[in-house]
């Protein structure tokens, strides 16, 4: 598969990207990832288990340092991405992490995904002074500087997201019933606290909820029944992708026809959609930060013309209708700039203090109207959103970019 190597394109069932050589005294790296030659950036992914859905994404990144090491690296460093798969649980992510750190030795964690794996290992690279940057979870957890100055999460947070829906529902649904299906962890917990802050004294209007164990979808399809039942004309979901789909797909099988919102997380047409069916998708609303490749709308962007002609030479296995493979290279786009703010200074302090120094920054497939912003006090960097709904072909826009229901989690 292109993309998922610098220096080797095959690994046979190792999900690692890099497997290292011996170096010898001539080329030896230092233990922070760094030489004349050479930066070192780990990451862990689920390329295997319930959410494996989301490893596009590392393939994704590591098709974008390809590129980068082919235009000459980074002030003539070339990038090597070691990337390994932790299936989802949060142990293995610990063990996976202390060998990037102290065995392959890399100069930061990269853009890793999941909220349960990356606090599973958040206090060890913290006590080690090893950024953990660009976290793939929407957690506010990662925006707590002051307790974790080594953390900083990336996309807007899962319970501004829970907010925006329950502003919309409020002018759009005025006084009709919800129900919502969540998974039951940190994330599900997240966006469904959002959106009761949204709602504040009008949370009423949730009559039913109901959680799924990640490990046991089983039961989908009797709690769509309950929940059906339960009379609500809204449905808001918080599923992982497969789970999602299987969610759809029971929906149109009972000729349930709610307003249904689905997080963004899954709101992919590859992954989530396709196999529930594009008909049976039609009219899902979510929310969006980056251009949707399906979209017509971005056919002539000269940045989606790039996108797609790198996916075709960097990545020619992935699918260009899946916004997780849009997700890292925009991450791994955003961690291109901030090493390149670094210039020469590539010390662990100096690639937090650029990371946190974003101002303005506007990355070539973030929407329109949606720039990343970081300080000392704020590792917040993308606090905006858009409303978009499901044509059963591609995402179209629902009103303006939105800011105003960021939870600030700054000021703890």
């Amino acid at each position: 598969m292109g993309g998922l190597s610098s220096t080797k394109r095959t690994i046979p069932l190792v999900m690692a990207i890099i497997l290292w050589p011996g170096f010898t005294n001539a080329d030896l790296i230092s233990d922070r990832g760094v030489s004349d030659s050479e930066i070192r950036i780990g990451n862990i992914m689920p390329y295997t288990g319930p959410l494996a859905a989301f490893g596009v994404i590392g393939k994704a990144e590591a098709a974008y340092f390809d590129r980068v090491n082919d235009n000459g690296g980074i002030n003539g460093r070339k990038v090597k991405f070691i990337s390994y798969d932790d299936s989802s649980n949060p142990a293995t992510a610990l063990e996976q992490t202390r060998k990037l750190v102290e065995i392959d030795k890399v100069l930061l964690m990269f853009g890793s995904f999941g909220t349960p794996d990356n606090l599973a290992v958040r206090n060890y690279l913290n006590d080690r002074k090893t950024p953990q940057l660009f976290v793939a979870s929407g957690d506010n957890d990662w925006a707590n500087p002051k307790a974790f100055p080594w953390s900083m999460g990336w996309q807007p947070t899962f319970r501004a997201e829970g907010r925006i829906y329950a502003n919309y529902i409020q002018v759009a649904y005025p006084e009709r019933k919800i129900a919502v299906l969540w998974q039951n962890d940190q994330f599900g917990r997240e966006l469904f606290q959002g959106l009761q802050e949204g709602l504040g004294d009008l949370a009423k209007m949730i009559v039913a909820d109901t959680t799924l164990d990640l490990l046991d979808s089983s039961s989908i399809d009797q709690q769509i029944r309950v929940l059906k039942s339960s009379g609500a004309d809204i449905l808001v979901f918080v599923l992982a992708p497969a789970v999602a789909a299987q969610a759809l797909r029971k929906i149109a099988e009972l000729d349930w026809r709610p307003a249904y919102f689905l997080v963004n997380a899954s709101a992919s047409i590859a992954s989530t959609l396709r196999p529930a069916g594009l008909q049976n998708a039609s009219g899902v609303i979510s929310t969006s930060f980056l251009k949707d490749a399906s979209d017509p709308a971005w056919k002539d962007d000269p940045a989606m013309k790039a996108w797609s002609s790198f996916m075709d030479k960097y990545y020619p296995d992935g699918d260009k209708n899946d916004i997780n493979a849009v997700f890292g290279y925009a991450a791994a786009e955003t961690l291109f700039q901030v090493l390149n703010q670094c210039g020469n200074d590539l010390s662990r302090e100096n690639v937090m203090r650029q990371a946190a120094s974003l101002r303005g920054y506007q990355n070539t497939v973030a929407l329109p109207g949606i720039t990343f912003n970081t300080g000392p006090a704020d590792f917040h960097p993308i606090k905006q959103l858009r409303l978009v709904q499901f044509d059963g072909t591609a995402w179209q826009p629902i009103g303006d970019v939105i800011e105003n229901a960021f939870v600030d989690s700054i000021n703890r």
